[in-house]
């Protein structure tokens, strides 16, 4: 295969989306001048992290997947060479909403989407009610740096969706993230690693950082970074992100890691799936 220099960035709310939108601009200018040949955003990476409360305002941060935020990164992607993964907060139709990926490959043509599966309903993390369940599947799209799959934040935690990723025959997974102290910490720590190894690929997890009390006052939380790449072997590549600033994380990966991760653990090949039973029942 070849190597690939990928970015993952991560950045705390400003206070307003047009200046959001010019860093993850810059962000990719810069990543790009680095030699960078693919780049992922945080989750929702032009507004605040709003499932911190239940707000109908935020509503008007939703716009179609091939509105006029993803027109402008795909000319940016198509000027810079750039693969682009851009999780957005989509309007399907009014009152249709869901939190995405858009995958926009390098001449800046927008390859599909990705609709979040899982998604949390607790104290600070209201998502149920800003988005419907994805309902698209599990995609993997052929980019110019190799098969491309996503999976967004909470999803996380259910190892079948990553799954569906490497059956895609997915070489780097992109996971961006909202995630804040508590009882996540260890997952954070473990669940990457775990799916690079389980699957045989790279999985690459941009967090945001720092704390929005610039939006949400005594209410806000504090994101914490340490944004991260893992191989399939389940090793860090390079060292993780600032857990306290913003940060474009660029790492070099040798996709020949893939084959030979999967040619030494035939995990596909022993697989068992007429054996498990309870799995896609509800």
């Amino acid at each position: 295969m070849a190597r690939v220099r990928a970015a993952i960035t991560q950045t705390t709310w400003t206070g307003d989306k047009e200046s959001m939108l010019d860093k993850h601009e810059q962000f990719a200018r810069d990543a790009a001048a680095q030699g960078a040949q693919v780049i992922c955003f945080q989750e929702l990476f032009y507004g605040p992290y709003f499932g911190i409360t239940q707000d109908p305002k935020y509503y008007r941060y939703a716009e179609p997947a091939d509105g006029p935020i993803v027109q402008r990164f795909a000319d940016l992607a198509k000027e810079l060479g750039l693969v682009s993964v851009l999780p957005i907060y989509e309007e399907e139709q009014t009152g249709v909403y869901y939190n995405t990926t858009v995958v926009v490959d390098a001449d800046g043509s927008v390859l599909g989407k990705y609709r979040k599966h899982h998604l949390p309903h607790l104290d600070k993390f209201w998502e149920k009610f800003y988005f419907r369940p994805g309902n698209l599947g599990y995609p993997v799209f052929d980019t110019a740096v190799g098969k491309v799959g996503t999976y967004i934040c909470y999803d996380r935690h259910f190892p079948e969706g990553w799954r569906e990723l490497g059956l895609g025959g997915a070489h780097l997974v992109f996971n961006p993230n909202a995630t804040k102290p508590g009882l996540s910490n260890r997952l954070w720590e473990v669940e990457g690693p775990c799916a690079a190894v389980a699957n045989g690929y790279f999985v690459l997890q941009p967090n945001r950082v720092g704390r929005e009390d610039n939006e949400y006052g005594d209410e806000a939380v504090t994101f914490y970074g340490t944004s991260q790449v893992i191989d399939p072997r389940g090793n860090f590549v390079g060292e993780r992100g600032s857990s306290e600033t913003e940060e474009v994380l660029i790492r070099d990966l040798d996709l020949d890691m893939v084959q030979q991760m999967r040619d030494d653990w035939q995990f596909y090949r022993d697989r068992r799936p007429d054996s498990y039973t309870r799995i896609a029942q509800p």
